[in-house]
C-alpha cells in the first residue's frame, strides 16, 4: 500500500497548487449535495461551456453546466467503440475488445449496490451534441496516484489509516470489474486524502478469474458482506442497459473467488488481520 510519511511541506504545496483544479472556486462542492441532487443537476443542467481535456485515452470533455443557482462542471465520456481485435499498449492483443461509456455507469451502479459508491464519482448517462455519453461531477482533485508518485508525494501519518482502507477497497473493486486499462492516473486524489476511481471504459471483460489476486489483502468488513451478498438477478437488472447477461455472469463469477481469496486468508491469518 502507499502508506507513508510526508516528507516536505513545500513539495507538497507546489504539487497541489500546479495542479488544482478551477472548479476548487466553486462552493458547490460535492459534499454539499446528495448523491441524488448531483444526479438531477447532471442530467437537467444546461451545458453552458466545453473543453477537451488532454489526459487519458479517450481525451473526455470537460463540460460547464448551470442550473441557474448551482454552476458546476462535469466530465462527458461518448467513446462506445466495438472492434474484433486490438493490439494493446503492453503489446497484448484483445479479441473482441470494447470501450463503452457504458461501462462507467455500470461501474457506478455496482458501487452503489456495494455501499461503496463514495469512491467513484456520480456517473449518468447524457446526450451530448447528439451523442450517448457518460456524464460525471467533477472532482476537486489535487492529483492522481501517478503524479503523487513521480513527485514522491508521501502520505501525512495522520491519514495513512484512511488512506490505506480506501485503497483496499479500490483494489477489490478493481478485481471485481476487472479494467483492462485501469492504471495510476485513474486514482484521483482530493482533501484530506480523499481519494476516487475513474474510468472505467475499459473494465467489466469476460474473464471470471481475477486479473491480480495477490492485490487482495484486507477487505472492509461491510463490503464483505455486501460482496456475499450481490445478487445476479439484482446486478443484471440495475445495469440491463449497460452489462450484457455474460459480462453480469462474469462479475459474479469473480465476486465468488474474491470471498474464496478472503475466506482462504482468514482462515490462515484470522479475521483480525484481513478485516477492519
Amino acid at each position: 500500500m502507499y502508506a507513508l510519511s510526508l516528507p516536505c511541506r513545500r513539495l507538497i504545496s507546489l504539487a497541489l497548487i500546479s495542479l488544482v483544479f478551477a472548479s476548487l472556486a466553486r462552493a458547490d462542492d460535492q459534499t454539499t449535495l446528495t448523491k441524488e441532487q448531483i444526479k438531477h443537476f447532471l442530467l437537467t443542467a444546461k451545458i453552458i461551456a466545453s473543453k477537451q481535456s488532454g489526459k487519458g485515452v479517450t481525451h473526455p470533455w470537460r463540460l460547464t453546466l448551470s442550473d441557474g443557482t448551482i454552476t458546476h462542471d462535469a466530465s462527458f465520456q461518448g467513446i462506445n467503440e466495438f472492434k474484433s481485435t486490438v493490439q494493446l499498449a503492453n503489446g497484448n492483443t484483445e479479441v473482441n475488445f470494447v470501450d463503452s461509456y457504458k461501462y462507467n455507469i455500470a461501474a457506478y451502479s455496482l458501487a452503489e449496490l456495494l455501499g461503496i459508491e463514495d469512491l467513484l464519482p456520480v456517473y449518468v448517462e447524457r446526450k451530448w451534441k447528439g451523442d450517448s455519453g457518460s456524464l460525471s461531477w467533477w472532482l476537486p482533485v489535487k492529483m492522481d496516484e501517478a503524479d503523487r508518485k513521480q513527485k514522491h508525494i508521501e502520505v501525512p501519518d495522520e491519514n495513512k489509516d484512511s488512506w490505506n482502507n480506501q485503497m483496499y477497497r479500490i483494489r477489490v473493486f478493481d478485481q471485481l470489474v476487472y479494467d483492462n486499462d485501469a492504471n495510476l492516473t485513474n486514482v484521483l486524489i482530493g482533501g484530506n486524502w480523499q481519494i476516487w476511481r475513474v474510468d472505467f471504459t475499459r473494465a467489466f471483460r469476460l474473464s471470471k478469474d481475477l486479473r491480480s489476486p495477490g492485490d487482495l489483502v484486507r477487505c472492509d468488513r461491510k463490503l464483505l458482506d455486501k460482496l456475499k451478498a450481490l445478487d445476479g438477478n439484482e446486478l443484471g437488472e440495475k445495469t440491463k442497459h449497460y452489462l450484457s447477461k455474460d459480462e453480469v455472469k462474469a462479475v459474479i463469477a469473480r465476486r465468488d473467488k474474491i470471498v474464496l481469496r478472503f475466506q482462504q486468508l482468514i482462515a490462515e491469518k484470522g479475521s483480525d488481520e484481513v478485516l477492519y
